[in-house]
């Protein structure tokens, strides 16, 4: 009896062999997504640089009359859509919208930015990186244009004078270079903190057991349980922070790329419930109306995209 007891790992020899076994794949997933989120950042500053940020929002500006918002809300739109929800708060702030507007600007934020970088980790787990855009550009004008329909008032809105002078390169690249460091750090933290989290917690059975709690609400969803972890990891922090577990996930085999698919089509519209949902509630966007309508859109996209393996499956047995 005691020999078997001895043969039995200790909890110090587990947590050591899963940290073994995670480092590799975490460091390599952090460099890569460090690469990205550099590399776009550094391509942002150039295009602040040249004030070149304003042309793509006179692209889509005319369509804003649609769904009930004014042209300057473009250029928020548009910061948000190729950085992250920083900058179309910094953007959305230099306009004089109301909260009927906010919220509206809200949903179509939360449900597109950061698109570089998010699709490419999407990418990485399997996913089609066009569909990914597709439907999280489509689907962010479809809910405003719904909101703008079934939300009383109208928007008025005045845009703030600018001052016209330019902030010198070197100041500018100052500053991003702290901010970048900053986000690096922050990064690859929370990369390495959370792939030892998840192994350790399917060690001990722990995700098992989330995944039987969260079922009901997944299978509403139309998510596999086996995604529980995934979709918290997504809701709590994001894409680009939870990269190198969905990664590591969807390579291990115990998730399909079927259930990666529509795990990623659900996140794509709905994820970081908690900060991105905090940051813009805190100029004025109401959260349970940003909430409920990105889930909403997540809602619609994974059941229409059941109905398509559905058909196809159909069409396959004939």
């Amino acid at each position: 009896m005691s020999e078997s007891k001895v043969a039995q790992p200790g909890h110090k020899e587990r947590i050591v062999k899963c940290v073994k076994e995670v480092l590799p794949g975490a460091s390599k997933t952090c460099v890569w997504i460090i690469k990205i989120t550099v590399g776009v950042s550094f391509a942002i500053l150039f295009l602040k640089y040249f004030n070149l940020l304003p042309y793509f929002s006179n692209f889509i500006s005319p369509v804003f009359n649609y769904i009930g918002l004014p042209g300057e809300a473009a250029l928020a739109f548009v910061s948000g859509y190729f950085v992250n929800v920083y900058a179309a708060i910094s953007a959305a702030v230099a306009v004089d919208l109301d909260v009927r507007a906010l919220t509206i600007l809200s949903v179509m934020t939360l449900c597109a930015h950061n698109m570089i970088t998010e699709t490419a980790v999407q990418k990485k787990t399997g996913s089609s990186a066009v569909r990914i855009v597709i439907v999280r550009t489509f689907m962010a004008f479809a809910l405003a244009y719904g909101l703008n329909k079934v939300l009383p008032g109208e928007v008025i809105a005045k845009a703030v004078e600018e001052s016209g002078t330019q902030q010198p390169f070197m100041e500018m690249f100052r500053e991003w270079l702290v901010s970048t460091l900053g986000l690096v750090v922050k990064m690859s933290f929370l990369i390495f903190s959370l792939s030892i989290m998840q192994k350790l917690l399917a060690e001990y059975g722990v995700i098992r057991l989330m995944a039987k709690g969260l079922r009901p609400v997944l299978a509403m969803f139309g998510l596999p349980a086996k995604t529980a972890f995934l979709w918290i990891v997504a809701n709590i922090l994001g894409l680009a922070y939870g990269a190198a577990v969905m990664i590591d996930e969807s390579r291990s085999g115990k998730i399909s790329k079927r259930e990666i698919d529509l795990l990623n089509s659900h996140i794509g519209i709905s994820h970081s419930n908690f900060e991105d949902l905090f940051l813009v509630s805190s100029i004025g966007g109401v959260w349970y109306i940003i909430l409920l309508t990105r889930w909403l859109g997540s809602f619609i996209l994974v059941w229409e995209q059941r109905l398509e393996y559905f058909i196809i499956d159909k069409i396959r047995s004939k």
